[in-house]
């Protein structure tokens, strides 16, 4: 019988057991069976797609062409009929913004107290859970759906049905949105408003507007931007704006004017993006502080 190995530590001698011996390296057979098992999934799913990857040979020369038509279209010279190319384009992305505001516009007035509304600390129970099924329904149903199925029938083409179309889907989300923040507000002001004999109105007004109102109004801009990309969109389905100039164009392969197109959308997004961004800052960090300079002075 063999005799089992000792260890000695500061004079006292114990028995090596199961807690002292090297550990067994796990089996890695489930794991590679599971790897291969997803290596194949993905090939049959790539397979079934029909996709001719052939086709990506042909990419890179296509791209540089198609670049270099719309860039021809960007830096020719600007005679009265490219001027025109422009114009119609800087006219296009406009009405883009303004469906996008009018979007936003619809959807932060109804917003705000579907918003309430949907604050489980705000509502009773029925109410909560009756406002936050019709919030999932609309969030689940994208903008094109509200464009095709109800505003496009009722107003017809036009900027006025992409506007509508946006602003009901604005509500869903921003809806939501503003109800998570009612739900974190400092409860503190709610006590105080409270032991004070408030009623729920003036709760909502003096303790839980003044919390929630620059991060709402944060949400709103944030939003409107996601309406100017939406915009784009649906003005491939007639509902006006850039997207319908886009989908001519693509229709009658411009690519010159596409090119100015593109340059336009790219200028005006990034300009809004801009300007949304500063006044985002100012609601939630408030104006600079002075510097003791000025305050000197």
């Amino acid at each position: 019988m063999t005799a089992q190995p000792r260890h000695r530590t500061s004079g006292a001698v114990f028995s090596e057991d199961a807690l002292d011996r090297r550990p067994v390296r796990p089996a890695k057979t489930g794991y590679t069976v599971g790897m291969i098992a997803f290596g194949v999934l993905v090939i049959a799913a790539v397979s079934s797609t029909g996709a001719d990857f052939s086709r990506l040979l042909e990419f890179p020369g296509n791209f540089v062409n198609y670049v270099g038509l719309m860039t021809q279209g960007v830096f020719q010279v600007p005679d009265e009929t490219v001027r025109g190319y422009w114009g119609s384009s800087v006219d296009a992305m406009l009405e883009s913004v303004q469906i996008a505001w009018i979007g936003t516009v619809v959807g932060a007035l109804f917003s705000l107290p579907m918003g309430f509304l949907a604050a489980r600390t705000m509502t009773p129970l029925p109410v909560y859970v009756v406002v936050r099924f019709i919030l999932s329904v609309i969030r689940a149903v994208p903008e094109i759906i509200f464009a095709i199925a109800i505003m496009l029938p009722i107003f017809g083409l036009g900027p006025l049905a992409g506007a509508l179309a946006l602003g009901v889907s604005s509500i869903g989300t921003l809806s939501k949105l503003i109800s998570e923040a009612v739900e974190s507000v400092d409860t503190g002001p709610l006590e105080s408003a409270v032991a004070s004999g408030a009623s729920k109105t003036q709760m909502i007004r003096w303790a839980v507007l003044p919390q929630v109102l620059p991060e709402v109004i944060a949400i709103w801009l944030y939003r409107f931007e996601v309406n100017i990309r939406a915009s784009a969109i649906l003005g491939v389905l007639g509902a006006g704006g850039v997207g319908s100039l886009l989908s001519t164009l693509f229709n009658q392969r411009e690519w010159e004017r596409i090119g100015i197109t593109l340059v336009v959308i790219i200028l005006v997004t990034i300009l809004v993006d801009q300007i949304s961004g500063w006044i985002r800052h100012r609601v939630i960090h408030g104006a600079p502080k002075q510097t003791a300079r000025r305050r000197a002075l």
